[in-house]
């Protein structure tokens, strides 16, 4: 199965950003880009791929262990920028980053402890893909637009193991759908 790790935003910074992300729709060219569907808004903090079955609880016994180390803290949704040469569109993220940071390592050294193949580590920016594009587009206009965005804080307070389902009815524009398989709480909280 595909997997990930992420922090899932509460749905009032969800609508939040999803006002945000309706104003950018209304930008010269904006019909160009596939926008991501609200349900498949999440920080990934560790990609892991295809994962066999049987890695599976070895994995979920790390992350619930990375989870318990990290204590809940502090994330708002604000600004953004681009990734892929103007091929995708992200909101970015403020607060407690250093925390972030960490938890996301220790999301990666989880997959990396468990036998997932992590590939080369890439240092962690948080982000949140709002669109993408198959071919560059001029991010600017979007990119200042959502530069003066920002959201409500809010406390993160668990971490989430989820399931990635590809598209495959071949119908142009379906977006995956995502499945929370396990959630574990921050500080090992109830």
């Amino acid at each position: 199965m595909r997997l990930f790790a992420a922090v899932l935003p509460p749905s009032e910074a969800m609508d939040e950003l999803g006002s945000a992300v309706g104003e950018l729709k209304g930008i010269a060219g904006a019909d160009r880009l596939r926008w991501t569907e609200v349900a498949g808004w999440h920080f990934t903090l560790a990609f892991y791929g295809e994962v066999d079955a049987e890695l599976v609880p070895e994995l979920s016994a790390r992350l619930e262990r990375a989870a318990h180390r990290t204590e809940p803290f502090a994330l708002a949704v604000t600004g953004g920028g681009q990734f892929g040469h103007g091929r995708a569109l992200w909101a970015g993220a403020d607060g407690d980053l250093r925390t972030l940071r960490l938890l996301a390592d220790r999301a990666e050294a989880a997959g990396r402890k468990a036998g997932v193949d992590m590939g080369e580590h890439r240092r962690y920016t948080p982000h949140l893909t709002v669109a993408r594009s198959r071919e560059a587009f001029e991010a600017r206009p979007y990119v200042e637009a959502l530069h003066a965005f920002a959201g409500r804080t809010w406390t993160v307070a668990e971490l989430v193991l989820v399931r990635s389902n590809l598209p495959t009815s071949g119908v142009a524009g379906e977006q995956p759908r995502y499945e929370a398989v396990a959630r574990w709480p921050l500080g090992g909280g109830g």
